[in-house]
C-alpha cells in the first residue's frame, strides 16, 4: 500500500510532487493517469472522448485498487478519481496519508495551460476549472488527512513540507 496518495485538481501539482516527494523519500512514484494510458494505449482525452466519463472513471477505480494492493511509495491519481464512489471509498479505507494539493485558479491556469489533454476543461476552462472545483473541493478536504497549498511552490518545496508535515524522514 502506499505511503502517500497525493490528490487535487488539475494543475495542483500532483504529478511533478509526487515524482519530486518519491525522489525525496527515495520511494517508488505512481501515477494511475500514466496506468490507464499506458494499459489502454490511449490518451486519456481519447478515452474520454471515444468511451465516455463514466467508462474511464469504473477505469479508474480498478486501477486505483490495483494499486493500493500493489505498489508502495507515493500514489497520485487524476484530479476526477475522487468522483467515483468506488475510488472515495478506496482511498478513504486506505492507510496511507492522503495529501490534497491545493491550488488557486491563478496557479493552475499557467501550469495546465487549459490544453486539449484535459477533457473537463475544454469548454471555457477557466468556468469549468471552477465549476469542477467547486463540486471537488468537499470531497478532496473529506478525503484527506492534509492540505497543502502548492501556490507559488517548486515541486522540491511541496515534497519537504509533505515530508515534514507528516514527519517522514528525509535527506
Amino acid at each position: 500500500m502506499p505511503a502517500f496518495i497525493l490528490i487535487g485538481p488539475p494543475g495542483a501539482g500532483k504529478s511533478s510532487v509526487g515524482k519530486a516527494l518519491g525522489k525525496l523519500l527515495k520511494v517508488a512514484y505512481t501515477d494511475t493517469d500514466a496506468i490507464i494510458e499506458q494499459r489502454t494505449g490511449k490518451k486519456i482525452s481519447e478515452i474520454f472522448v471515444e468511451d465516455g466519463e463514466e467508462a474511464f472513471r469504473e477505469l479508474e477505480a480498478q486501477v486505483l485498487a490495483e494499486c493500493l494492493q500493489n505498489e508502495e511509495g507515493v500514489l497520485s491519481l487524476g484530479g476526477g478519481a475522487i468522483l467515483n464512489p468506488v475510488s472515495q471509498s478506496l482511498v478513504a479505507s486506505s492507510q496511507s496519508a492522503v495529501i490534497f494539493l491545493d491550488v488557486s485558479i491563478s496557479q493552475a491556469a499557467p501550469r495546465v495551460g487549459f490544453n486539449k489533454d484535459r477533457p473537463l476543461l475544454l469548454i471555457n476552462p477557466r468556468q469549468q476549472w471552477l465549476a469542477l472545483m467547486e463540486k471537488r473541493r468537499p470531497i478532496y478536504e473529506a478525503l484527506s488527512s492534509h492540505r497543502v497549498v502548492t501556490d507559488h511552490k517548486k515541486a522540491a518545496e511541496v515534497a519537504l513540507e509533505i515530508a515534514d508535515l507528516v514527519g517522514v524522514a528525509h535527506d
